[in-house]
């Protein structure tokens, strides 16, 4: 038995926890750059606001209605993830962390002590103690079908107490006949398009379709959903995350880059951050990539854009190591007169251990007591906020870092941020 959990508008509601003031007023968060909506709440939604619109074409429509915008504060809503992870882990058996706001709970063996829906109504309020986040709750036997019910206990908030347990097959079948096919888990625009046409419009006729048919015209993974929908668990519950293949660290610039240095600093911050996710993960690297390109939308401008590796005879988690690594790469494909609109950093060939075997004219050989000093200062940032101890090529003022003009602040990592009571 599966239970997904699922904030709802994180984004929006985690800039609202802070600010009771914004109480019942429409919200919304920009995307990078300030660039498009990617999160509402439910009152910027019932004011017309679109998921993924320009924030400049719709400024007068937020004017209007008294849309407080915010830019993305990614560091808050990174702690507000954890958070909610951690209480889940506390009340549940086991928890499988699928996005940043969503997470499946193991409730096999919980109904022989618990009702299902009491549970999950305990789960609600405990987040809303902790956290102030508000959650849905979907409850099913297959991870699909409580895909469909936390749909469902969130769409029907009011009725359903934010909780919805599918556990009865009525239940299943009255939900899916009232729901398109296109609401289903994995099922996109082109496949619900192409069951539409053949007759299938609904989530209930998806389920009771042929899997020999299902899969002939679509593929195992389609069948595998109508499986799901049918009460058949497909979709194994995994504890642990899969090891990461690769990491990439790379942004949009706030404005067009034509210096090197002011590059070299944004390669040089991307690896930093880079390095630290790889250390998170207790991964070694040893190819390091580095990549630039201008716009290719731009008018009159010819579009450029190249990628360089660097393989290193030593995995390192090391960062001094990798920035080095990357601007030898960026040495390798700056080229002057243009204007960069983006770079990045991707880093792969993952080792569990710095082990390998050494060379005897190895340029780069490991560095002394380097993993003390990257642990010293990972924790010094985590302990003071990200950016307290920073290499001095990551630069200063920053002129091209990604702009974020409406960004709150950063109440729950950054002691300067913290909120004062008087």
């Amino acid at each position: 038995m599966f239970a997904l959990v699922d904030v709802n508008s994180f984004y929006a509601s985690c800039e609202t926890i802070f600010r009771p003031d914004l109480k019942g007023k429409p919200v919304v968060v920009l995307s990078n750059n300030d660039g498009c909506v990617i999160a509402r709440n439910a009152e910027a939604k019932n004011c017309g606001v679109q998921m993924g619109g320009a924030y400049f074409k719709h400024r007068e429509l937020f004017r209007q209605n008294g849309v407080i915008v915010f830019s993305s504060n990614y560091e808050l809503y990174a702690d507000m993830s954890e958070r909610v992870m951690t209480t889940l882990e506390e009340i549940c058996p086991r928890v499988e962390i699928y996005s940043i706001d969503e997470a499946f709970c193991d409730f096999s063996g919980v109904s022989h002590c618990l009702n299902l829906a009491e549970f999950g109504r305990e789960i609600r309020t405990t987040l809303l103690q902790r956290t102030h986040l508000t959650v849905g709750v979907g409850i099913a036997q297959t991870k699909t079908l409580a895909k469909l019910a936390n749909y469902a206990a969130k769409r029907w908030q009011l009725q359903t107490d934010g909780v919805v347990d599918l556990s009865s097959v009525e239940h299943q079948r009255k939900l899916m006949a009232k729901l398109p096919v296109n609401e289903v888990w994995g099922v996109g625009r082109r496949i619900s398009k192409k069951l539409d046409a053949m007759g299938i419009k609904n989530t209930l006729q998806l389920a009771e379709t042929d899997t020999r048919f299902i899969r002939k015209h679509f593929s195992v993974v389609l069948e595998r959903t109508v499986r799901e929908l049918r009460g058949e668990s497909c979709l194994g519950f995994e504890e642990f995350m899969p090891t990461k293949q690769e990491i990439i660290c790379s942004r949009s610039f706030g404005e067009r880059v034509t210096e090197y240095e002011y590059m070299r600093q944004a390669i040089c911050s991307y690896a930093v951050r880079a390095a630290e996710k790889l250390r998170a993960e207790h991964q070694y690297c040893r190819h390091i990539s580095a990549f630039v390109k201008t716009s290719p939308f731009s008018v009159n401008e010819p579009y450029y854009g190249n990628r360089a590796t660097v393989k290193l005879l030593t995995p390192t988690q090391d960062t001094r190591d990798i920035i080095a690594a990357a601007t030898r790469c960026l040495n390798v494909i700056w080229r002057n007169g243009y204007h960069y609109q983006k770079a990045g950093i991707m880093l792969c060939d993952f080792f569990s251990q710095g082990v390998a075997q050494l060379n005897l004219f190895d340029e780069n050989p490991p560095r002394v007591n380097s993993e003390a000093l990257m642990q010293a200062i990972d924790s010094i940032n985590k302990k003071a906020g990200k950016g307290a101890l920073y290499f001095a090529g990551q630069g200063i003022e920053q002129p091209w870092k990604m702009k974020r003009a409406m960004l709150s602040p950063r109440y729950t990592t950054r002691w300067s941020d913290l909120r004062m009571v008087k």
